[in-house]
């Protein structure tokens, strides 16, 4: 028997079986249309040599809760054993510390305020631009079956969803967030039903929504065309609140053994594990299909923990690090991340070096063999460099970040937050008036505690020089 190649990402991520003869007849040139409309030609890549991605990403967690991080008290051994057989990033980063522009950014490879989507997209409002391409286009363009099940959050509307991104299939909610059981939006007035297969609305009440993803998901691995690679988005919905866990993992953490921990902490650990364990089964349904060695597995979260009170004030752990979702301090925007490929790449390893979500694109394309149109303008950077050679200097000396009235500049290891938010309600550092521009060195005070602005006055200036000339190019082509 022959396999495809697969790829396969796992984010906070499967496939066809060829017979060797009915292994893709495709000629050793395939010809597709590339990122702006060109035809581009490429010869020797059979296109069931071309590897396959699922991305899967986690949502809400927080950047040290994984048993990998070093962390005692969570409970997940399959993104452990992921990061086991691949290579963890110690420095990766979320493009934004909110949801929908952190999608939009790993999506299209581009910062959130250049794609069209600033801030979290609410019902009814504009969301990703169609116009703006997506990873799903690049590699449907490229002759790969595409579908997302879980979470969108770019678009509330037909015109703006994923069936007009890329994507031949959808199932999953559209909104920022649903009741597990019921799956229905309890955000705010009125209360809506949102479970969608396609544009069409679906009802299955009493299952777990992440249950429904693992089956959709091993539904899509086991029935795609079997002569097409494919592109398999997997944004789960969790440890988002509503902290909503399956009983077995409620019943685990609360034993004797947790008991020193607050119940929002349990709760949340609780519904991680559920994720965990979710992800595990669809890994589990990778191995049956005799596809783990020609598979690529990601891991992202989308931003940091919630602290809000629908999280119970925050349950997840940023570990060394200050802030959580909404903030530009470390523990909003530094999130985990590995990457696998048995056979590929490094198992076992970390990677230091400063990585960024957009690059997940660039990256992708490159591990493909699909090669992108000229007149793409991603913010991206390939990280095969760093992903071949742990000596290899990262890929970004600039990095920027806005969240409504907050930006960020990360040059080397100092960074420069203005209007700085501190949403970590544990933390008793407090940010004041006097703490408007809050400079730090990260090699030396990586919990952000030292502003160094009466220090480091010229720095300071260089760095806001270096948003200030950046920012208009970023806007620029902003639809």
């Amino acid at each position: 028997m022959k396999f495809a190649a697969h790829l396969i990402l796992v984010g906070c991520l499967a496939g066809s079986v060829l017979d060797s003869g009915q292994a893709a007849q495709s000629s050793a040139t395939s010809t597709f249309a590339s990122p702006g409309g060109a035809l581009v030609e490429q010869p020797d890549v059979l296109l069931a040599e071309r590897p396959n991605v699922i991305f899967i990403l986690s949502d809400d967690q927080g950047t040290m809760d994984l048993g990998a991080c070093g962390l005692k008290d969570v409970v997940t051994p399959s993104l452990d054993q992921l990061a086991a057989d691949g290579i963890r990033f110690t420095q990766f980063y979320a493009a934004s510390s909110i949801c929908s522009p952190s999608r939009a950014a790993l999506l299209t490879g581009r910062y959130p305020w250049r794609c069209g989507v600033p801030g979290n997209v609410s019902p009814g409002g504009p969301g990703l631009p169609v116009a703006e391409t997506t990873m799903a286009e690049v590699f449907k363009s490229a002759g790969y079956a595409t579908a997302i099940v879980g979470k969108w959050h770019l678009g509330t509307t037909p015109s703006e969803g994923p069936l007009q991104q890329g994507f031949d299939q959808f199932f999953g909610h559209k909104l920022g967030c649903i009741d597990n059981w019921s799956h229905f939006f309890y955000w705010n007035g009125p209360n809506r039903h949102d479970l969608w297969r396609n544009e069409e609305a679906y009802y299955e009440d009493g299952h777990h929504f992440g249950d429904m993803i693992v089956r959709e998901a091993k539904n899509f691995l086991q029935n795609t065309d079997q002569q097409k690679p494919f592109f398999l988005y997997l944004p789960f919905n969790t440890p988002h609140y509503p902290l909503q866990a399956k009983e077995k993992w409620r019943q685990h953490f609360a034993t004797k053994a947790y008991a020193d921990l607050v119940q929002r902490r349990r709760d949340y650990l609780a519904l991680l594990a559920t994720m965990d364990e979710q992800v595990g089964q669809i890994l589990a349904e990778v191995d049956r299909l005799g596809l783990r060695d020609n598979t690529i597995v990601v891991f992202q979260s989308d931003h940091g923990h919630s602290t809000e009170q629908r999280a119970f004030y925050g349950g997840g752990s940023a570990g060394p690090y200050r802030g959580s979702k909404f903030s530009l301090f470390e523990g909003g925007i530094r999130v985990p991340a590995v990457i696998r490929w048995p056979g590929h790449l490094d198992a076992g390893q970390t990677r230091d070096q400063v990585a960024h979500a957009t690059d997940w694109f660039p990256t992708l394309c490159a591990l493909a063999n699909i090669p992108l149109s000229p007149g793409l303008k991603l913010d991206g950077r390939s990280l095969l460099p760093i992903l071949h050679d742990p000596k290899s200097p990262t890929q970004h000396e600039i990095l920027h970040w806005v969240v409504s009235d907050q930006w960020a500049v990360r040059s080397g290891h100092h960074k420069l937050i203005v209007n700085p938010r501190d949403t970590d309600r544990t933390n008793l550092g407090a940010v004041d008036e006097k703490d408007k521009f809050f400079l730090v060195d990260l090699v030396n005070d990586v919990g952000e505690q030292k502003n160094l602005r009466p220090l480091e006055p010229e720095l300071m200036k260089a760095l806001r020089a270096l948003h200030a000339d950046a920012l208009p190019e970023f806007t620029a082509d902003k639809k």
